[in-house]
Order: C-alpha cells, then sequence, then structure tokens
C-alpha cells in the first residue's frame, strides 16, 4: 500500500513539475513575445511561406483572374497576414488573460500572449502536492486543436506578478512592411510557387494554369507570320494581339498572359525582353552570336589555384573587365571604362564583366535580352543583345569599324537615359601615328608581335593596344593553335618570348601577357596569374612584371 502511495505521489509531483516548467518557459519567452509579433521586423525577416498562405494566394488569382508578380503576390500575403492578426487580436481582447492564480470553469475562454492564440477550457480537475497545498490543472484546447495542461488557483508563482502589455497593431502598415522585406518576402513566394506544376510564370507573372485560355496552332502560325514581316524586330505581346484576333469579351490581361505561355512553349519563338518587358522574337531571324557563343569568346576552362593569387593580383583582376572573372561583384556605378580586349574586338562584343552588370538590362527568365545601344557622341541607336548565359554583349562590329576601334581601345559605357537603353562612347583622339605593338602572322602561320607606328584615332590601354594588320590571317593561326591542342603554359611562353623582344629588359607585365594570349586562346586573367606565380620558368621582377628563366 505504501509502495503505491508513493508511486502516486511521485507521478504527482512529477506532474506538477511539468506545469511548472510550462509556466517557467512561458515567464522566460514573455520578453520575447514582442519579437514574434507582426509589428517586429523578425516576424516578416522570419515568416515561412505556409501550406495555408499557397492555398490563399493561389485562391486569390483564381478570384481576381488576373496574373501578378511575386511582389504583387507579397503585398497581398502581407494584408492578409495582418487581417489575420487583427481578428486574433479581437478574439484576444475577449478571453481572459491567464494567470495561475486565477480559477477557471470549463468553458472559459482565455488567452495567452506568448502563443499570440487563445484556447478554451475544457476540463478542470484538482491537483496534489503536499509541498505547496491545493492548486488545480485546467485542460485547454487551443486554435489548433491541440490541448495542453495548465496550473490554475496557484497563488505563489511569478507569473501572476508579470505586467503583459496588449499590443496595438499601429505599426502594421502594408507599405513599409513591403518597402522593407517586400523583396525577400517575394522571393519566398517564387520558391513556394517554382515546387507548384499548378501554376505558369512568364516575365515574373504567375497564374493558374487550369485557367489559361485555348489558343490553337493557327494563331501561333500567324504569329510567325507577322514576326518574319518584322525582319528579327522584336515585338510586344499587345502588337501580336492586335492582328491575331482573340476571343473578345475576356480579361485582356488573361488573354494577353495565355498568348504569352503558349508562344514560351514554342521553340520557334524566343522572349528577348528585359525584365518587366515581354518582347517576342522568331529564334531562326537572331543573330548567330547571339543563339551561340562566337568561338573567340569560348573558354575551355584551365584549372589553377586560386590560393596562390596575391593582394596584387586580386586586384589587378577586379579592374579589369572579363567576363570569365571570378573577382567579386562590384558596387553598382553609373559608367565603366573597359579596355577591349581582342577577341571581343574581333566579334564586335563587349564582355559584361562584374563592373558593367549593372549597367546592362537583365531579365527574369530569358537567357537573351535585347535592347538599344546608344552612341554618346552622335545619338544614333542600335541594336543590341545581352546573352546573360554567356555574360557579353552584341551588335557592336559596325560601330566599332566607324571609330577605327581596335583591341585595348578605351569604351566609356553609361546607363541610358530611357529604361532598355545603354549609352557607348568611343574614347577618341585626332588622328596620329604612334607607335604600338602590331600583330604579324609569319609564314608559318605563327603569331610575330612587332613594335610599329600605325594610325591610332582612339584613347588605349597601353598593356593592352595590339594594331591588327590581317584580322582573317589571325583567325587561320588561332585555328592552327587550336589544332596543335598545344598546351596552356606552352602558349604563355611562346607569347611571352614575343613580348619580350619589345623590352629592353625582357620584362612583360601581365596584362600585356593576357591581351597577348587572348588572341589565340580566350583566358581570364586568373589562371594566367596562377601560371606565372607558381612555375619557376617565370620569375618575378616586381609590379606584377616577369621575365622568361630558360
Amino acid at each position: 500500500m505504501k509502495f503505491v502511495l508513493r508511486k502516486a505521489k511521485n507521478c504527482l509531483r512529477l506532474e506538477y513539475n511539468c506545469f511548472v516548467l510550462i509556466l517557467e518557459i512561458l515567464c522566460i519567452r514573455h520578453d520575447m513575445a514582442s519579437a514574434v509579433s507582426p509589428s517586429s521586423a523578425e516576424y516578416w525577416q522570419n515568416l515561412t511561406i505556409t501550406p495555408a498562405d499557397i492555398e490563399f494566394l493561389q485562391t486569390y488569382l483564381f478570384e481576381q483572374e488576373t496574373p501578378l508578380t511575386s511582389t504583387e503576390l507579397a503585398s497581398t500575403l502581407v494584408k492578409e497576414r495582418i487581417r489575420l492578426e487583427r481578428e486574433e487580436a479581437k478574439k484576444r481582447d475577449k478571453a481572459k488573460l491567464y494567470r495561475p492564480k486565477d480559477v477557471y470553469q470549463v468553458g472559459d475562454l482565455l488567452k495567452f500572449p506568448i502563443f499570440r492564440a487563445t484556447g478554451r477550457v475544457v476540463a478542470v480537475r484538482p491537483g496534489v502536492n503536499p509541498d505547496l497545498g491545493p492548486f488545480e490543472v485546467i485542460t485547454v484546447e487551443m486554435e489548433d486543436g491541440q490541448q495542453r495542461q495548465f496550473a490554475a488557483a496557484l497563488e505563489n508563482h511569478k507569473l501572476n506578478f508579470v505586467e503583459v502589455v496588449e499590443e496595438s497593431d499601429t505599426q502594421l502598415d502594408t507599405e513599409k512592411i513591403i518597402q522593407s522585406f517586400g523583396a525577400e518576402l517575394a522571393q519566398k513566394i517564387e520558391v513556394a510557387f517554382s515546387a507548384d506544376p499548378s501554376l505558369v510564370r512568364i516575365a515574373s507573372r504567375w497564374f493558374p494554369r487550369s485557367l489559361l485560355l485555348d489558343i490553337h496552332t493557327g494563331y501561333l502560325n500567324l504569329a510567325e507570320a507577322i514576326l518574319d514581316m518584322a525582319g528579327g524586330e522584336p515585338l510586344p505581346t499587345s502588337a501580336l494581339m492586335k492582328d491575331l484576333e482573340l476571343p473578345a469579351g475576356v480579361n485582356p490581361k488573361l488573354v494577353e498572359f495565355s498568348l504569352n505561355h503558349v508562344l514560351q512553349e514554342d521553340e520557334r519563338f524566343d522572349e528577348v525582353g528585359p525584365a518587366g518587358v515581354v518582347l517576342w522574337c522568331l529564334r531562326r531571324l537572331e543573330p548567330e552570336p547571339v543563339r551561340q557563343i562566337p568561338t573567340l569568346l569560348s573558354y575551355s576552362p584551365i584549372p589553377y589555384d586560386r590560393s596562390v593569387l596575391s593582394a596584387q593580383m586580386l586586384a589587378l583582376e577586379s579592374q579589369v573587365d572579363d567576363e570569365l572573372s571570378e573577382a567579386a561583384v562590384a558596387p553598382a556605378i553609373d559608367e565603366v571604362v573597359i579596355s577591349l580586349l581582342y577577341p571581343h574586338w574581333r566579334c564586335g562584343t563587349l564582355p559584361v564583366s562584374a563592373r558593367a552588370r549593372a549597367l546592362f538590362p537583365t531579365a527574369y527568365e530569358s537567357p537573351r535580352v535585347r535592347f538599344t545601344l546608344v552612341d554618346e557622341k552622335t545619338g544614333k541607336k542600335m541594336p543590341g543583345w545581352v546573352v546573360r548565359q554567356h555574360g557579353y554583349v552584341y551588335g557592336l562590329t559596325e560601330w566599332y569599324q566607324a571609330y577605327n576601334v581596335m583591341p585595348g581601345a578605351l569604351i566609356r559605357v553609361r546607363k541610358g537615359k530611357e529604361a532598355g537603353e545603354v549609352r557607348i562612347e568611343a574614347l577618341t583622339r585626332r588622328p596620329m601615328r604612334d607607335w604600338v605593338r602590331t600583330v604579324i602572322v609569319g609564314t608559318d602561320g605563327g603569331i610575330v608581335l612587332a613594335l610599329l607606328k600605325q594610325q591610332i584615332s582612339v584613347e588605349l590601354n597601353d598593356r593592352m593596344s595590339l594594331a591588327i594588320l590581317d584580322p582573317a590571317a589571325v583567325d587561320m593561326a588561332r585555328e592552327q593553335t587550336v589544332k596543335a591542342q598545344l598546351p596552356f603554359d606552352v602558349l604563355v611562353k611562346r607569347m611571352m618570348r614575343e613580348l619580350a623582344k619589345l623590352s629592353p629588359q625582357g620584362h612583360v607585365h601581365v596584362q600585356e601577357l593576357y591581351a597577348a594570349v587572348n588572341i589565340l586562346r580566350r583566358t581570364p586573367l586568373a589562371p594566367l596569374m596562377a601560371l606565372l606565380a607558381t612555375h619557376a620558368e617565370f620569375v618575378h621582377v616586381g609590379d606584377l612584371y616577369y621575365r622568361l628563366e630558360e
């Protein structure tokens, strides 16, 4: 009998200890209650998109019958969360504040600030602990259906003396919340929606797949004919809709979205508009260097150890505008002056480097973006293309020829005055003959560098300037190098010998060697510098100048 009583007493003591532990947790976390309130920054920073949120947003899209962006959906979700919070606040206003000292009855509605929730008492029973005197145990069914047990009629507990400040919703301003956390919330919505096959995204807008209009093949064939007549000039969806005679009496935004969807699914069409703009072009009418990376810009990765690069080398890498560079992303700037590398000069392209990236238009999904290049000197507008996957801008061949641009020329790039425009300027000077490294192709098909006088009419980066007398012959020399599968270190030594001949001391700067090597093989700066730093044949003589010791 004593054993049974002792066991029952231990169980009751353990039971009470659990209640006390719950209360201690409530006390410890009470000061943190405001941190999880919708009026706090932490609430929105740590917000998780729940299945209920996704269901709400999908229902909203069904009801509106209008495609919406992730940002617009984020605003809608914030408003819904605030509405729910205010409804819960009203419920809590009608409920009694839970205090361990109070006595409760079945049916009482209680509010628990720490849980930001209410619950109803469904059971009351005596608690037994001779050391503490009489108290009660209440079972509360919370809003989510979960049942929790708490102590009641317990006079001696510190939670009885904690001041609870009821929170107001004065800080729940949708616009301020979106301004501060809209981008993060939109990104979370995109991640959640991307995993849902029932939704379709085009140009950052979402819509239920089941509500899309049926656009049959005849409309697509007619759209192809319209774009064909445009001669490769991209057209907005609205221009296509004028001639397609799509169903009337339907939400125009829904018609446009449905047409965009079927065009996106058809390989004949390519969406090439910058972010926020939908432009359609026939893929077959796009320039070849836009559809496929030019051979001269194609890079076969060269293994190297980045840890061997000195601080001076890393600083130079950040200054050289190479789209293949692993240098950290540079802060946004209003303009950049690019030293033109031979492969880009030959292909009529510019690198979309870390420094230049913010100056050129981008897109949400499109791998190719059509935009407008504006000549800073004349105001002439030219079609340009950003090839995002490979990091270059195409469309400058004729412009280079007009200004007698050569490898090493300085090109200034600025943001345009209007959206979708980029202003470019060749830094020119009065034409005059000057000494410059000149590329000559020998009788054996090899590259020879000589210091010769050439007519120069542009400002140059002296370390990267190269005069090309016969571009076609240089192309053949490059093809010969590729077929020979010349090892990278052998190619570097050959080009270094050619450059060393032009210096009285036989010293060659890293940037000079970088420009020369790229005549025959597309190579970013870092692998070249790593080779110089780790091979004994290359001797550093200071300030990133090297000499070849054989």
